[in-house]
């Protein structure tokens, strides 16, 4: 029998959908998931129907499940549905519901799988949203069932009061009937709070006798859980300021457990209208009180780990920053380890999960005044919050200690895991920030600890925080900067110290920004490499350099051939068309590759491999120069000069600002004159960067080496002005 035809007799739910074709397959795994769920409930109902009736009463229910777990546009409404129905075929007992949910939540994914409509994860995720749902309708239809008895009862009580005067005898025995009669607990108490009778089913929830119950004072019987205004509404029930109240109010049992009740309490009046007894109802709810809490505990925190997860924390974190006192403050410690997808990586999520394990319970042992809160957010990122005057100075400690936590190595299946973290503190006051400026604040800051090298931690700064989030302004705009061409080039020459001629040009890339101005390539080119952006934007800058040297070509301006000289990032050293891309540059161009020099920073090839330095070695082999630029910074080995293709060295200004003025620094000639040596030694020609003065000059020429660029000469500029500019002629510098 599919689902969407039920046969005479089964439900079809109000708002159900219409038929469905899920298949023979699908329509088999429903049919097996109803028969287990029929088998695990009809134990626990009260129902007049067969198994095999109450089977296929199930079943256009658990279809109703099934559409609703895998409909495109998830809702939960369905379930609560499914809930209230299985109310009105009197699945009442309490064992009933645990017994439902456990079969939805074991088996309904298991037989009526996703195929494709959604993943498993988000299956799960849904079976337990409608778990929730069924349990909500559950419980508000038999809510609506005991409050029509409830009502009913009432309605019995004060017309049996009513007929007291006209026939005693016949509405005592009506009273005492539908008393003794209730499934929900009666009590009776005069209007001082004595109780004066009680029924059977009130006398089986304390788990006590009759006469152990009667002759209680209803103000004795309180409890630490009752809500604040409970005993306000009670005594303005007994001075006759209100007629009736309905609460949840927790009680002890006669062994000490704790019984939750739905307490309805309502005044009887005598015939003058005066205060006269007080009627109360009370139904059991402890089941679904204890369901309510496990079902709250699962959504507010961490499945893995036990600790509060994001939704708890961001409650706490709101109530803390809506704060009425002024003087209420907070401290905040954003926590991430340092290296963890390393594990994951290396290991396997499995040891990674176990080590989370491992920290949260660290984190949570260092976290044990009443007023701090530790919490996971998800990943390898965890969260403490701390309120109270002292938080500022309490967060501090606190990082400390989690810190000092987590010093010690982590052994795990034999293995000694050293767990590294960063922590971004922020504090302030109620009311000065929002629960994402904080959160942002506090991600700013963790990252500003991971940069100065992990294991610390560092204290929020508006400063930190502005320059982070103008960071971020720069990387969202970049991708439209290159598409909308606020990108340009100025070129600076590069001059023969020889005889001063310009023998070629730098291309450095500029962003004319529409809010900054014009800003520098050290602004931007990391935000680029971090996006990969580098990679398109170095292409361009290619393209134009090589276009531009066309063109110098082609004018016959420049007294000698012009080079023009481009740099590379180590991501593009990395990019597997670098060498094609550039063939096709200098071939669109009709560029000799002579005619061009990439410029690689030494640190870019410290350590690298045979691999690594192949499309380098080819563009050489081509014909392009390859000059190792900021040489000196990156401490390698100069021996390692031989196996690398470059053609030049350019050394970096650091070598040569003790050259600036007379008399010379006699260490940085002496350093100068033993690089040069070398170069020359290994066939290589040497630039200087950042020369500056025209003493600066002369003693490079006289250290031998071959070319130099600096604000001596020019500063970088536009290409119409680079075989027009006035150079001083390096020849003839002044003699140091």
């Amino acid at each position: 029998m599919a689902d969407s035809e039920p046969a005479a007799g089964e439900p079809q739910l109000p708002g159900s959908p219409g038929p469905r074709d899920h298949g023979p397959e699908a329509d088999e795994g429903l049919r097996r998931f109803t028969a287990i769920w029929s088998r695990a409930v009809y134990p626990a109902t009260a129902i007049s129907m067969s198994r095999a009736e109450f089977e296929r009463y199930l079943l256009p229910l658990a279809a109703r499940l099934r559409d609703a777990l895998y409909t495109r546009h998830f809702d939960s409404g369905p379930a609560a549905e499914v809930g209230a129905a299985l109310v009105r075929a009197h699945c009442t007992d309490p064992d009933a519901l645990p017994l439902i949910l456990s079969a939805i939540d074991t088996y309904l994914v298991t037989h009526c799988p996703p195929g494709g409509a959604v993943t498993e994860e988000e299956a799960r995720a849904r079976c337990s949203r409608l778990q929730h749902a069924v349990a909500a309708g559950f419980a508000g239809a038999l809510r609506e069932r005991t409050l029509a008895e409830q009502e009913a009862l009432s309605r019995a009580a004060l017309a049996a009061q009513a007929e007291t005067e006209k026939a005693l005898h016949t509405s005592e025995a009506r009273f005492r009937a539908v008393f003794e009669g209730a499934a929900i607990g009666v009590g009776i108490a005069d209007v001082d709070g004595r109780i004066m009778d009680v029924n059977d089913a009130l006398t089986r929830m304390f788990g006590s006798l009759a006469h152990e119950v009667t002759g209680r004072n209803v103000g004795e019987m309180v409890h630490p859980d009752d809500s604040p205004d409970v005993w306000g509404l009670y005594r303005e029930l007994v001075r006759g300021e209100r007629d009736y109240y309905r609460v949840e109010k927790p009680y002890y049992r006669s062994d000490g457990s704790v019984l939750w009740t739905d307490l309805s309490v309502a005044l009887l009046r005598d015939a003058h209208g005066r205060p006269q007894y007080q009627l109360a109802l009370i139904e059991d709810i402890t089941e679904r009180r204890v369901l309510h809490e496990r079902l709250r505990y699962e959504a507010t925190h961490d499945a893995l780990t036990g600790l509060p997860n994001r939704t708890l924390f961001f409650e706490k974190l709101d109530r803390a920053l809506d704060a009425d006192d002024d003087t209420a403050r907070f401290g905040l410690c954003y926590l991430d380890l340092d290296g963890f997808k390393a594990v994951n990586d290396s290991l396997g999520h499995a040891v990674g999960d176990q080590l989370l394990v491992a920290v949260a319970d660290r984190l949570r042992a260092c976290a044990t005044a009443p007023a701090e809160i530790v919490a996971r957010l998800g990943g390898d990122e965890f969260v403490a919050l701390i309120t109270g005057p002292g938080a500022q100075s309490d967060a501090t400690a606190l990082a400390r200690r989690m810190l000092t936590a987590l010093s010690e190595p982590v052994h795990l299946d034999g293995r000694a895991l050293s767990v590294r973290a960063s922590i971004g503190i922020v504090d302030g006051r109620a009311g000065e920030l929002g629960p994402a400026e904080v959160l942002r604040s506090a991600d700013i800051t963790m990252y500003r600890a991971k940069a100065a090298g992990g294991n610390r931690y560092e204290l929020a700064d508006a400063d930190s925080d502005a320059r982070a989030i103008a960071r971020h302004s720069l990387t969202n705009r970049l991708p439209a900067a290159l598409d909308n061409g606020e990108f340009f080039i100025e070129y600076q020459p590069l001059v023969a110290l020889g005889d001063g001629t310009v023998r070629g040009a730098e291309a450095l890339v500029r962003w004319l920004h529409p809010v900054h101005g014009v800003l520098g390539p050290d602004q931007f080119i990391p935000l680029a490499e971090g996006t990969g952006l580098i990679v398109p934007l170095g292409r361009w800058v290619l393209e134009e350099a090589a276009r531009q040297a066309r063109l110098w070509r082609d004018a016959g301006t420049c007294r000698e051939p012009m080079r023009v000289n481009v740099n590379l990032s180590p991501s593009q050293l990395r990019y597997p068309s670098l060498v094609a891309d550039t063939v096709a540059v200098l071939e669109d161009a009709g560029l000799d590759p002579s005619a061009l020099c990439l410029e690689v920073t030494e640190n870019a090839l410290i350590g690298a491999d045979e691999r690594e330095l192949r499309p380098l070695r080819q563009l050489a082999d081509m014909g392009v120069d390859i000059a190792l630029d900021d040489f000196g910074t990156g401490y390698s080995n100069l021996s390692y000069l031989r196996r690398l293709p470059v053609s030049t060295l350019k050394l970096d200004r650091s070598f040569t600002r003790g050259m600036q003025s007379a008399p010379a620094d006699p260490v940085d000639v002496k350093i100068v004159e033993g690089i040069v040596s070398l170069a020359h030694t290994l066939d290589l020609s040497v630039t200087v960067e950042g020369v500056e003065t025209g003493i600066q000059a002369a003693h490079l020429r006289m250290l031998g080496c071959d070319t130099a660029q600096g604000w001596y000469y020019a500063r970088p500029g536009p290409p119409d002005r680079l075989c027009a500019l006035s150079l001083v002629d390096a020849a003839s510098a002044p003699a140091p």
